[in-house]
């Protein structure tokens, strides 16, 4: 935890930026009767009933000291799939950073070793060099700001049906800009210091 909270206490270095990175599965659905639009003194409805079109995922990054977040949405969350989001961050994003810090949490496919699975060892050694990564605790997922970017991509776009995955990248694009474009961000406030007083119990020789 001290580990990631430390991270986002320290002063900017365009050279080594940090990055908030976490995927969410999107369950897919349509309607079975059009919906009916906005009309005088009456909002818009629609019929309870819909249908099951699958499922999606979508990675998200999130910059709080760039006011930037990037949404990807693809159809599975394997490891390879995590391997391109780290080339589009180190190729893309950042070509000329040192190294990139990385906060993220724990899951399996969250690591260096999948970059071997998606590209020859030459590259993912080149891409492995450019890459810090700094994992949340388990059950600490809250510590990683792109949880806060996820519940306002939801409130603001996903909280409707949406039936294919074009659709729902269409969607998350167009959130991405407007919000990017006003440069919002977060402002976080919780630091060691205070987890080492609100979290005693995880700090027994503190407090003996």
């Amino acid at each position: 935890m001290e580990d990631v909270l430390d991270l986002y206490a320290e002063a900017p270095d365009p050279k080594r930026p940090r990055v908030c990175f976490d995927e969410m599965p999107y369950q897919l659905l349509s309607h079975t009767r059009a919906p009916l639009p906005c009309a005088p003194d009456q909002p818009a409805r629609e019929d309870y009933e819909y249908k099951r079109e699958g499922t999606c995922n979508l990675f998200a990054f999130f910059s709080f000291e760039e006011c930037w977040r990037h949404v990807e949405v693809t159809e599975r969350r394997t490891a390879i799939d995590f391997a391109w989001q780290m080339k589009w961050l180190v190729d893309t994003k950042y070509p000329e950073a040192d190294v990139i810090r990385v906060v993220l949490d724990n899951l399996n496919t969250h690591t260096l070793a999948s970059l071997y699975l998606a590209f020859p060892a030459e590259e993912a050694n080149r891409l492995k060099h450019k890459l810090e990564l700094h994992y949340t605790p388990k059950h600490g997922s809250w510590l990683n700001m792109i949880e806060l970017e996820f519940s306002v991509l939801s409130r603001q776009c996903l909280g409707q049906r949406l039936e294919s995955r074009e659709r729902v990248a269409k969607e998350a694009a167009a959130w991405e800009t407007a919000r990017n474009e006003k440069g919002d961000t977060l402002r976080w406030l919780f630091s060691t210091a205070q987890a080492r007083t609100t979290l005693k119990h995880l700090y027994p020789a503190l407090h003996a």
